[in-house]
């Protein structure tokens, strides 16, 4: 029988012949016994399963080692850890999966697709967050779980990740169709009996699904901070057992949960938040050095963006500034060698647990990290918009810069050949927490940075800072030029900073960094952004020209992180009374459009990052009366909008046009741009096709039948 209560399939979970023969493979043919539901495992006491928990998961399966593809990845989500009495992952399942889905009906349908074949028992029981829900005679199904270790009359199960691929390869299951996930601390632990076999079964699987079928897997480390917590002592013997050999090497991703599943407040919304600008951070294309888009050093390291470099020894510290530093940067640089927990952490990793004040610091750095998220995250007013499940956008997750800064090179973390080793740990840490920039020092251990760049390329989306720091001493012009050159990290960094020292200032040695950042610019393709500063007081002015991704402080901080650091509201008024930032003309070309707040929002935004640049209404009846005015033949014409009557019309006057006016035969965006002779392009595109196109395909789908039609009603330029 089923039933759907609080938006959930919840079934009487009952085995298939199928299982017994799929799952044999777990385990070794000797000295077995059934657990109930048909697997079949080595009985074991606990002890020895403990020692050869990790041999005997590498000697059951043999792994391709398919990587998770980013392109056009079509699979479920897996989420993996042990839940406490808040049941958290099967509800951050619920609720990513409705999220990713973002269609009711496509996932009742999927439902049932799942209820029909052999993957009937991966739909999980809701077993403790059942929402109540009104009654009703057809209610929509929110989200599906899907769990590959189940219990039933019989006793435990898991499931043969066989199974699980099949079910992809027949598309029943795919990015929205439902989350699995892998419990280990689901009611069937709870029997001491079978504990070390669903043990070694479910770890098992976690390796398949990640190694095999190539899944997105994330780890949701949950460690609450009270006894009264829900987790007993031997769900936390058994996470520490199997973090290090399953949890951390079988997925990519990690989020940390505290205390938040069993409170009452919004806290738990942001955990959701979070669990989803992870996932979207993941799907996003792998960034192309040199190369343009949402996910683009380009873009993040734009001109006249800034990160506020924070400096505190707890997260919480900056709550009170946070709201103001927000409303003028674009990223925050979260600089782990500052924390207390990063001391923690070093002395636990050698052995000095004395010195430790923190049970766990490595979950420590994880969770301020997230935590800084989210004081950031209502306050975040220049963050750009993160592309998430189709057509859907997360528009309030501020960037953060994962730095770990050593001794020599103007920050703490020890640079002795133990903590290199450790300091890579951490930035590996960093793109597991799914950061959008991570700053990696070009000076050290080539073994270690190549490991460490080929995960970032293979599996993460994280775009890679180059850094190095000279403390203490000048270089020359030539030094500083090699300096950006090993910062492209052999071609794999996306954008490259340079932080030099001078002695005096007598003959503009301030702006030794910018120079050098230029020469060296035109020596390697394909060009990435080169940020050039001078350390110390004699260094502000390298601040106000270094033009892209500057470290900046705030005012209302009581304290800079850096001596000679400006605030970008210093930065913007510097840039502009040196003419570095012209102001641009835009507006938006169309007739009868008194009705249009396009000048207000533009104009808006441009106030918000501190731009002078202007956005008006052209009324014109005709093109011509436009392209022969004063904003069009301005030299400082930035671009403009097109609206009726004229995206037809103003095609002739462009010099390009992109695939998609082409394609359409209108224009809605004129973009201008210069070519290397510094000449003035035009470019005309079209937009209006994705305002269309992306609701109807978050509402319907990529699946449309052949007979399908659609009815566009009108004859203009938006029309077509």
């Amino acid at each position: 029988m089923t039933s759907i209560r609080g938006g959930v399939m919840s079934l009487n979970l009952c085995v298939i012949a199928m299982m017994v023969s799929a799952v044999t493979s777990f385990v070794t043919p000797s000295s077995t016994l059934i657990i109930g539901g048909g697997v079949l495992a080595e009985s074991r006491s606990y002890n020895s399963g403990v020692k050869s928990l990790s041999a005997t998961i590498d000697a059951e399966v043999e792994s391709q080692k398919s990587s998770f593809k980013f392109d056009n990845y079509n699979k479920p989500i897996v989420l993996l850890g042990l839940s406490s009495e808040g049941n958290e992952l099967q509800r951050l399942a619920l609720s990513l999966s409705a999220s990713l889905s973002g269609n009711p009906q496509k996932l009742q349908s999927t439902l049932e697709k799942i209820e029909r074949s052999q993957g009937a028992l991966l739909v999980a029981e809701d077993v403790n967050n059942a929402a109540e829900s009104k009654a009703s005679d057809e209610q929509q199904v929110a989200g599906i779980s899907l769990s590959a270790v189940g219990l039933d009359e019989e006793g435990p199960f898991v499931l043969d990740a066989g199974l699980i691929g099949e079910l992809i390869r027949e598309k029943t299951l795919s990015l929205t169709s439902g989350v699995i996930v892998l419990d280990f601390n689901h009611p069937a632990f709870h029997d001491k009996e079978y504990e070390v076999d669903l043990i070694r079964a479910l770890s098992s699987v976690a390796k398949q699904l990640y190694e095999e079928l190539g899944l997105l897997s994330v780890y949701v480390n949950v460690q609450p901070d009270d006894a009264d917590s829900g987790m007993n002592d031997k769900a936390k013997e058994r996470k520490d057992m199997i973090e290090k050999d399953v949890l951390i090497p079988f997925s990519d991703y990690e989020i940390c949960v505290k205390n938040e599943g069993a409170a009452d407040d919004s806290s738990w919304g942001n955990i959701e938040w979070e669990l989803q600008r992870m996932i979207g951070r993941a799907l996003l294309a792998p960034p192309v050095v040199g190369g343009t888009g949402p996910n683009s050093a380009d873009l993040m390291m734009g001109m006249n963006n800034f990160f506020l470099s924070l400096s505190f020894p707890h997260v919480e510290d900056a709550s009170p500034y946070i709201e103001q530093m927000c409303q003028d940067v674009d990223s925050m640089e979260y600089r782990v060698d500052l924390l207390q927990a990063a001391k923690d952490y070093l002395a636990k990793a050698t052995g000095d647990d004395d010195s430790c004040d923190a049970k766990d610091p490595r979950f420590d750095i994880l969770y301020q990290q997230q935590r800084l998220r989210f004081m950031c995250r209502p306050n975040a007013q220049r963050a750009p918009a993160l592309p998430f499940a189709g057509s859907g956008i997360i528009d309030d997750a501020l960037p953060i810069v994962y730095t770990v800064r050593t001794a020599h090179q103007a920050g703490t973390w020890p640079d002795d050949e133990e903590g290199i080793k450790h300091m890579f740990d951490l930035l590996e840490l960093g793109l597991r927490s799914g950061v959008e920039v991570l700053d990696v020092e070009s000076a050290w251990d080539a073994k270690l940075t190549d490991k460490l760049m080929k995960r970032a390329k293979n599996r993460h989306t994280s775009l890679i800072l180059g850094s190095h720091h000279v403390v203490g001493e000048e270089v020359s012009m030539d030094e500083a030029i090699e300096l950006y050159r090993q910062c492209r990290m052999d071609g794999r960094a996306h954008g490259a900073k340079v932080v030099l020292s001078i002695n005096g200032n007598d003959n503009d040695e301030d702006q030794l960094a910018y120079k050098a950042s230029i020469a060296a610019a035109k020596m390697d393709k394909p060009e990435i952004p080169n940020i050039g500063l001078i350390l110390g007081e004699d260094g502000s002015y390298s601040r106000i020209l270094n033009p892209r991704f500057t470290p900046v402080t705030h005012e209302t901080l009581p304290f800079k992180a850096a001596p000679g650091q400006l605030t970008a509201a210093e930065i913007m008024a510097g840039r502009l009374l040196t003419g570095q930032v012209p102001t641009e003309r835009y507006a938006i070309l169309g007739h009868n459009i008194a009705y249009s707040v396009s000048p207000q929002m533009q104009g808006s935004a441009f106030a918000a990052v501190k731009l002078p640049h202007t956005y008006t209404r052209a009324d014109v009846e005709t093109v011509e009366e436009f392209v022969e005015g004063p904003i069009w033949n301005d030299d400082n014409f930035g671009g403009c909008s097109v609206t009726i009557p004229h995206k037809a019309n103003i095609i002739p006057h462009v010099d390009v046009l992109t695939d998609a006016a082409k394609e359409i035969g209108s224009v809605n965006t004129v973009i201008v741009k210069k070519d290397k002779k510094g000449t003035r392009v035009l470019i005309g595109d079209n937009t209006d096709w994705k305002g269309i196109y992306n609701p109807l395909r978050r509402r319907i789908g990529d699946e449309v039948k052949n007979d399908s039609y659609a009815l566009i009603l009108g004859g203009g330029g938006t029309a077509r």
